[in-house]
């Protein structure tokens, strides 16, 4: 399985990323760590990155998360991790998380890779919501909500607890599946 976003393409995990999952986790580390500080801690060395590449493509085969990357195509190089994770099979929900490197920021490509998986959770995992929770203050993260159509529903109380901080409060985006 392959997305192709022209310059860019996005897949699910696999084995082989690890040594560039651990290169990336590393060179952005200032920029995970509040958000996403199970996986940077899950991603300091070659070996740790090799146990949670293992473990997300497993997870990927059972169908209880999904960890694509995002990579360039002339130099294959990792350019962002996109998640769809807290997947419901009950409510048919799954929420968003995503990354992106600091020399790829700013170009639009966590927007088209959410708006592609977004089809791709509705039509091909059966999911009819999605969320983005986001940080207020994280306004590119709030842009791209807004930019894939997901609409503000409301402030979730100390939703989150970075390392080290108070627990903060989230907004929560959502977006339907209306059949077309």
């Amino acid at each position: 399985m392959l997305f192709d976003l022209e310059s860019y393409y996005i897949e699910p995990i696999k084995t082989e990323d690890a040594w560039s999952l651990c290169n990336f986790i590393v060179s952005n580390e200032d920029r995970l760590k509040r958000y996403f500080p199970k996986t940077l801690e899950q991603n300091l060395t070659p070996d740790l990155s090799k146990v949670f590449v293992e473990k997300k493509a497993n997870q990927f085969r059972l169908k209880e998360e999904f960890l694509f990357t995002l990579k360039e195509k002339n130099s294959h190089q990792l350019a962002g991790l996109i998640y769809i994770k807290e997947i419901d099979a009950i409510k048919k929900q799954g929420e968003f998380a995503y990354c992106i490197g600091y020399p790829f920021e700013g170009k639009g490509l966590t927007t088209k890779s959410v708006k592609v998986l977004t089809r791709f959770a509705f039509k091909d995992l059966g999911l009819k919501t999605l969320q983005i929770i986001v940080h207020k203050d994280n306004l590119a993260s709030v842009k791209i909500a807004e930019n894939c159509n997901f609409i503000w529903k409301k402030t979730l109380k100390n939703e989150f607890t970075p390392n080290g901080e108070l627990p903060l409060d989230m907004e929560l985006y959502e977006l339907y599946f209306e059949n077309e």
